[in-house]
């Protein structure tokens, strides 16, 4: 399949699952459980991780979700291509209800994200990135009846100018580790003035990638499926998501799912 099939796919794919998750969100019956590392699992996780599946299934390109079954390194480094999903990125956000949480796709390819997508099912908000055509975000888009509700020639290329003039960090909402504080604290001695933005979820990644924040920090534990969607959202919009121990950009389909700490400026 040629890429803009394959981001095609991945888009419907996130609106689709993103229509499921609002129709439980709303309906405020979530039947939460827990994993074992005590992270929270929704009906919606799992819902719409069945429905993404069924999309990209059809790709013929291997999966890895952080729903899913994950098979043994010694299978997965032999995929040149792999997809990278989250269901719902930021489930917490999901179950606090302030619509702070997306459903991340991205490809890979040689370990590195070639496309990416990041839906915000609460605002119907799309970003979406291809290597070769940049990203850009599309408010206001639905899909119904397998057909998309809003012109995909009516989405804004990133980043967009901002007139915003301090230098702008934008954190996590839930896990704002004493390491990023620290870090947070150098660049106001080094700024001055400087604001601080909390978000939950993926969003933190798209506003680097907007333009809307200078730099996000995130020196706290975070998984492959929770940064490899934005990581290609801010790439392909000239950013930079460094790998904060290789000093090098974070590559996917490690051995180690578990990401290391990283920089996005």
């Amino acid at each position: 399949m040629e890429s803009d099939q394959l981001l095609d796919i991945a888009i419907r794919a996130s609106l689709d699952a993103g229509e499921k998750i609002m129709e439980i969100y709303n309906s405020g019956d979530f039947g939460v459980d827990y994993k074992p590392d005590n992270s929270p699992l929704t009906t919606a996780d799992v819902a719409a991780h069945h429905i993404i599946m069924e999309y990209l299934g059809k790709t013929g390109i291997p999966v890895l979700s952080e729903e899913g079954r994950h098979l043994p390194y010694e299978e997965r480094k032999k995929w040149e291509q792999l997809w990278i999903v989250d269901p719902i990125d930021g489930t917490k956000e999901f179950i606090k209800k302030n619509g702070e949480f997306t459903v991340n796709i991205a490809l890979i390819h040689h370990q590195i994200p070639v496309l990416g997508v990041i839906y915000v099912p609460a605002s119907r908000t799309l970003y979406f990135s291809g290597k070769e055509k940049g990203s850009f975000k599309c408010e206001d888009i639905t899909l119904e009846n397998g057909t998309l509700k809003k012109r995909m020639s009516d989405s804004v290329k990133l980043p967009a100018k901002k007139n915003k003039k301090a230098y702008t960090i934008v954190a996590s909402r839930s896990h704002l580790s004493p390491e990023t504080r620290r870090f947070i604290n150098a660049l106001k001695e080094e700024h001055g003035s400087v604001n601080i933005l909390s978000k939950g979820s993926s969003l933190k990644l798209c506003m680097v990638a907007e333009g809307e924040a200078d730099c996000y920090p995130r020196f706290a534990p975070t998984m492959e499926w929770d940064t490899a969607a934005g990581q290609a959202i801010c790439e392909h919009a000239g950013f930079k998501v460094i790998d904060y121990t290789t000093k090098e950009e974070m590559k996917y389909n490690r051995e180690n799912l578990l990401n290391n700490w990283f920089l996005v400026q």
